[in-house]
């Protein structure tokens, strides 16, 4: 029997999209498996943004688009995108596919929402380059969607969080304009982490005060330090974001005389315990 994990660590597949693979074959009577559920161990860290995939040449492109999956899935794309892919454009593609692992149908996805988001925030017609997709796919990959599920669960909630921008936008002062790319990349982080407009809100008019203008880093900066609080409403936040109230000035200091006696009733207790063992292991 071949190893699972040498086999998946050459595929590149992630334990949950190998796992069902393993469950297709065998439903197919193509493989075997062990009676008994496999003992679950722990997938490999996936591939940081940063990572270098790999470099494919023009016959591992060649090779995988003799697959009909990968042919169809880059045939779906230029259709989508309303072009044809170029060769850097299909080592890109190629890169999703093999390097992050991702299925066929959660890349198609995947493309999918770029595009509506390209279009949303730059006009009809715009499409976003391979590259883009790409960034996206690592976030993606990092968030563990390896289904059309749990990819159509996470489009489903940035759509929510994209329907509050506007009244996060107002209460910032900036009015009914859209938000700018890195803009957007705040608020809907602010959102993701549970914070209610009238936080924000209370964040910004900190802001103000200590900078005269809004510096999206500073409020950023102040929702953070409340995120880790756990403070996520503006009550939350005005309860567990004030200052210790200040000693008063009268407040007398310890006497050295109460400490003495601290320590007289501790030597006592510490008595009275040996007493009582002693009692115990004479009995």
């Amino acid at each position: 029997m071949a190893d699972d994990d040498k086999l998946r660590g050459q595929l590149r597949w992630p334990q949950d999209r190998f796992a069902h693979a393993l469950s297709v074959l065998a439903a197919q009577s193509l493989v075997s498996l062990p009676d008994g559920p496999a003992p679950k161990k722990e997938a490999p860290p996936l591939p940081a943004e940063n990572d270098q995939r790999p470099e494919y040449t023009r016959a591992d492109m060649a090779r995988a688009l003799e697959g009909g999956e990968f042919a169809g899935l880059t045939r779906a794309v230029e259709d989508k995108l309303g072009k044809k892919l170029t060769t850097p454009d299909l080592s890109t593609l190629l890169g999703l596919y093999d390097f992050l692992g991702l299925p066929t149908d959660v890349i198609f996805l995947l493309v999918g929402f770029c595009c509506e988001r390209t279009a949303a925030n730059y006009g009809p017609g715009r499409r976003p380059t391979l590259r883009q997709i790409e960034r996206e796919g690592y976030l993606w990959a990092r968030q563990g969607l390896f289904t059309q599920e749990s990819a159509a669960a996470y489009i489903r909630r940035y759509q929510a969080s994209r329907e509050k921008l506007p009244r996060f936008m107002k209460l910032l002062g900036l009015g009914d304009r859209k938000p700018s790319p890195s803009e957007e990349r705040y608020l809907l982080a602010w959102i993701d982490m549970g914070f209610d407009p009238g936080a924000v809100e209370l964040a910004y008019d900190k802001t103000i005060l200590k900078c005269k203008e809004l510096k999206w880093a500073y409020l950023d900066k102040i929702l953070q330090n409340w995120h880790r609080k756990g403070l996520h409403t503006a009550e939350e936040a005005a309860q567990g974001d004030r200052p210790a109230a200040p000693r008063p000035a009268n407040a007398r200091p310890p006497r050295e005389e109460d400490a003495a006696s601290i320590r007289e009733n501790l030597a006592r207790m510490e008595k009275y315990r040996k007493k009582l063992r002693q009692e115990r292991e004479e009995n």
